[in-house]
């Protein structure tokens, strides 16, 4: 499986281009990049896959690290997980290959959400190599479009990044400047022997 990291980042405008232009500074090819809002108001969570070794998933997450928007980075590569990619596929469907269509969408397990005279849109949900698999066997029925959102991926079991994020959001989110008080001129020491260090 190719590296996979959890990112949890401020949901301010422009972290996404900041994410993006790392990736494209490093020369790292992004195979798979999903944002959404997670429970913690304010943070957004990116499950970004990168085609790269196991040195380069390191360089990715230190540099991550680096950006400032950035409250968490999860390597969850090795991780047990849950992993899921939905993908919405447009195939022609005539009258007669419509019931042989409709039987592959049954043994995938996935659903029509849209029929038209000429055409089925099927929706899938699964593993990456489950939805190749349904996109094979209907090629030959006549793939009109595809849409695929990416892998989402969660950690299994009860440990959770989002409440250390959580505790890093309300940090971030505290950035107003308190107004520093002008020294006092009023001053009555005339002691000559005082220094003041600026």
């Amino acid at each position: 499986m190719l590296p996979t990291f959890a990112v949890y980042v401020e949901n301010k405008p422009g972290v996404l281009t900041r994410v993006a232009s790392l990736f494209r500074r490093r020369a790292f090819n992004i195979e798979s990049l999903t944002v959404g809002h997670c429970d913690k108001p304010g943070v957004s969570r990116m499950t970004i896959v990168v085609d790269t070794d196991e040195l380069g998933a390191r360089r990715v997450e230190a540099n991550l690290y680096k950006l400032v928007n950035v409250l968490r980075v999860d390597n969850i590569t090795a991780t047990p997980s849950v992993v899921r990619d939905l993908a919405m596929i447009k195939v022609a469907a005539t009258a007669e290959s419509r019931a042989h269509v409709m039987q592959l969408v049954k043994v995938f397990r996935a659903r029509v959400v849209d029929v038209a005279p000429d055409s089925l849109i099927i929706e899938i949900t699964g593993a990456e190599d489950k939805i190749d698999g349904l996109l094979e066997v209907l090629r030959p029925y006549g793939v009109v479009e595809m849409v695929r959102t990416g892998r989402v991926a969660m950690v299994r079991g009860a440990r959770s990044s989002a409440d250390q994020v959580g505790e890093a959001a309300a940090v971030a989110a505290d950035t107003t400047l308190k107004p520093v008080e002008p020294p006092d001129d009023d001053d009555d020491d005339d002691d000559g022997n005082v220094s003041h260090s600026v």
